[in-house]
């Protein structure tokens, strides 16, 4: 199945990308623009705080640039919300990674302290929820678009319950 499955247009799912979209874009913005009304250097590191994280005028702008693209992502909706959260949430992630390995030292260009690694760990984790919510499970309804493009045989799905480990097993059981 690839992520770029098409979503029906009125699916309660997009809502909730929607919402997570906009939640998480919403904040990004927030912080962004306190940072500029806090008139931050651009390529400051001397840990000047905003909203108990470490700031400068180059986070500040990122934020504000990656919380416009959840903003236009959320009203689009659909598909493109959730591949924008998911693809969003793992560079948030990333971010989190390459910034613990570089605490303390002079390529820390953002100014990143320990509070903004687990920021950017749990912004990850957020985003990625919002965009993965009913397309990755694996008790998904026979309903869900998603569970019927992986199960094209079964679409209909109606009195059929979903096979599990245990199922498996005993149908190749003998005797059974």
């Amino acid at each position: 199945m690839n992520l770029r499955d098409e979503l029906p247009v009125d699916h309660p799912l997009s809502r909730v990308y929607r919402i997570g979209a906009a939640l998480c874009g919403l904040l990004l913005l927030v912080f962004g623009c306190l940072g500029f009304a806090d008139s931050l250097s651009f390529f400051d590191t001397a840990g000047r705080s905003v909203a108990g994280l470490s700031t400068n005028g180059l986070l500040s702008a990122i934020s504000v640039v990656v919380g416009l693209l959840l903003f236009v992502a959320a009203l689009i909706g659909g598909n493109v919300a959730s591949n924008v959260n998911i693809g969003v949430g793992a560079l948030f992630v990333l971010s989190g990674f390459v910034h613990l390995f570089l605490l303390g030292r002079p390529g820390n260009v953002l100014d990143f302290g320990m509070s903004n690694v687990i920021f950017s760990f749990l912004m990850g984790l957020l985003v990625m929820s919002f965009g993965m919510y009913g397309r990755v499970s694996g008790g998904l309804p026979h309903d869900n678009p998603y569970w019927r493009k992986r199960h094209p045989g079964r679409a209909d799905g109606v009195g059929q319950e979903p096979r599990t480990a245990l199922t498996a097993l005993d149908a190749h059981l003998p005797g059974r």
